[in-house]
């Protein structure tokens, strides 16, 4: 039934399994063109408020390049960072339980459980025995990000010093740092913990970064500690960005995350960019990808006839 009767017909399409509606209207051509100047109006208000976030945005970005041409310190994530892979996630294929853990990680990330019981759940799961984790150590071992080596000894050249905040292993991520020649007071890591037998007997719940927001607290130490000022933290993830640095720079090169991407004062798919910022001294030409696709695009068709 048509309730607008002779004023709208409804036109009922479906694509995908997805109703769609479109709706025909008949009115006078002084409404016409009323309607028409209010639609100028909403879209020259939203330009407005586009253009204001994305200088806003420019602002941001700005300040963190800068930020980073004389940062005291600088403290990198190392899955999907650092490394190119998330550790955990490839010991539980090791251990032939991927699917229960990847499961059990996107429940943690859609805030159904904390980054403790996640993490004491996966492992549970995984039961990583000192014997097979020497075998998934020697099988596997992690792979770098592309100019992840470079950069860092960039930032030594420097005498910048530099620290991994990780929810990651002390037994995995050890073994990276020193490879990268980053001192081990350097780590901040989970450390697994296993019996007489080697059989696994949990982790170290006194590690800071064993719990939610243990990356905020690892900065806050460090602030307290050596009196920091500038410090930068580099990451793919969400908890990165929320760990209360003094400026954040989101990473790409491995994986995407959305969040990061869009809210990231400075977003780079690449070490270089990082490496030509430092070497040139000045801000680079090279371009971003956080530029009109973190802008929402919402599209209105409208069909309208005039009487």
């Amino acid at each position: 039934m048509n309730i607008f009767g002779d004023l709208a017909h409804i036109c009922v399409m479906e694509e995908s399994g997805i109703a769609k509606y479109k709706i025909s209207v008949n009115i006078d051509t002084n409404t016409y063109h009323a309607i028409e100047e209010i639609l100028e109006y909403c879209n020259m208000t939203k330009g407005l408020k586009d253009t204001a976030a994305s200088s806003q945005r420019s602002k941001q970005e700005e300040s963190t390049r800068q930020l980073w041409l004389s940062t005291d310190c600088v403290c990198f994530d190392v899955d999907s960072t650092v490394c190119v892979e998330e550790a955990i996630d490839e010991l539980a294929k090791f251990q032939q339980v991927g699917a229960q853990v990847e499961a059990i990680t996107r429940s943690a990330m859609g805030g159904n459980m904390s980054f403790r019981q996640a993490l004491q759940t996966r492992l549970n799961l995984i039961q990583p025995t000192s014997e097979r984790l020497e075998q998934f150590l020697e099988n596997y071992p992690s792979q770098l990000t592309d100019g992840i080596s470079e950069l860092i000894n960039l930032l030594h050249e420097r005498h910048v010093p530099v620290y991994l905040i990780t929810g990651g292993f002390h037994s995995i991520v050890d073994p990276v740092a020193k490879q990268l020649n980053i001192p081990l007071k350097n780590v901040f890591a989970n450390r697994l913990l296993f019996h007489a037998d080697g059989s696994y007997a949990g982790f170290d719940e006194n590690e800071m970064t064993s719990d939610s927001g243990g990356k905020g607290c690892v900065i806050k130490y460090l602030k307290t500690k050596y009196n920091y000022q500038r410090i930068i933290m580099i990451g793919d993830g969400a908890t990165d960005m929320e760990a209360n640095a003094d400026g954040f720079i989101g990473f790409g090169g491995n994986v995407v995350r959305e969040k990061v991407r869009d809210n990231a004062p400075w977003f780079v798919n690449s070490f270089y960019q990082l490496i030509g910022q430092l070497r040139n001294n000045s801000i680079d030409s090279i371009s971003q990808t956080n530029s009109d696709d973190q802008l929402a695009a919402r599209t209105y068709s409208t069909e309208i006839k005039t009487i």
